[in-house]
């Protein structure tokens, strides 16, 4: 059991990981590592309903009920990732954008086929809803940034609405934050542990999960397939985000919005070209494939673990 919530504790970590990059999200590690549904059902079940088992039947009856040790895990391991990692993830995106972007191009390429697998046979309504969830994430990939001040207000339905993108599978929080213009002081008072922000941002994302989870988890439960239709169609749609060469657009602006939002996808040889600098073609290429790697690793333990666990049952 400590083994297996270690486990979960590391996947927490990667999704934390996952979420300090602008443009991946740690609801697509969730995904991957096939522990998305057991989240959605986890944090849906806290509530009322686990309050009134707090008082009706003790600490150790709700605790069970909203799957208390595997949340803990989780968010353990999503806590310290960010707190240890976000200037570690900073400092490549800084240094090496393009080998970071194409590690998680990577990641998320290879995902897509065993995701899909998953669904068993397709049908019309799957294709329709793969392709609106596609739509989406070319939409929010299209989105420009805003300038927001960090009051209070704003920290906490940016927190509400950046942890709404977090938990989708291919639409990263960190990406909307970016978006309405509080990415740099969100990841600023990260850094500087400022709890005045912080205090915001977590309750806003709190507001935030209680809410869509639930959503989320009655379209698994009624509409499953076509739930994982679109959030597949998302997954490949964010792609797009992830290319590792990019080049200003035209009409782009200054600043920490304007240096990632405000650019155009072109082939590692223009980029080159245009700009004077390295491709880094040989280190993205490793990268990704690290990234893939990476994934169908995570699924071969997933079939061993499910099959050492059924051979146990018999």
């Amino acid at each position: 059991m400590n083994k297996h919530y270690l486990g979960v504790a590391a996947k927490g970590a990667a999704m934390g990981a996952a979420d300090v990059v602008p443009g991946v999200s740690g609801g697509t590690i969730a995904f991957i590592t096939g522990i998305y549904e057991e989240l959605l059902e986890s944090l849906s079940s806290l509530g009322v309903k686990t309050v009134r088992t707090l008082f009706s039947d003790g600490i150790a009856a709700a605790w069970k009920q909203c799957n208390g040790n595997f949340l803990l895990a989780l968010f353990a391991g999503v806590l310290l990732s960010i707190f240890t990692l976000a200037k570690v993830i900073s400092l490549g995106l800084e240094h090496y954008p393009i080998v970071v972007w194409a590690f998680f191009f990577g990641l998320i390429l290879a995902s897509v086929l065993p995701l899909s697998r998953k669904m068993g046979k397709w049908a019309w309504r799957d294709w329709v809803a793969l392709v609106l969830g596609l739509l989406l994430a070319f939409a929010v990939s299209e989105l420009r940034p805003t300038e927001v001040s960090p009051t209070p207000l704003n920290l906490f339905l940016g927190g509400c609405i950046a942890i709404c993108a977090m938990i989708l599978p291919g639409i990263s929080g960190a990406f909307i934050l970016l978006i309405v213009g509080l990415y740099p002081d969100v990841l600023e008072a990260v850094h500087n542990f400022d709890l005045g922000k912080l205090i915001f941002v977590g309750l806003g994302a709190i507001t935030g999960l209680m809410l869509f989870s639930r959503v989320l988890v009655w379209l698994l439960h009624h509409f499953h397939n076509v739930t994982l239709a679109f959030l597949v169609g998302i997954l490949i749609g964010s792609l797009k985000i992830v290319w590792p060469w990019k080049l200003a657009s035209a009409g782009g602006g200054e600043g920490e919005g304007a240096r990632i939002e405000l650019m155009s996808n072109v082939p590692p040889w223009v980029f080159a070209t245009e700009t004077g600098q390295p491709s880094y073609l040989v280190a993205a290429c490793v990268a990704a494939l690290v990234g893939a790697a990476l994934v169908i690793l995570i699924e071969k333990l997933g079939y061993d673990s499910a099959g050492q666990t059924g051979s146990q049952n018999v």
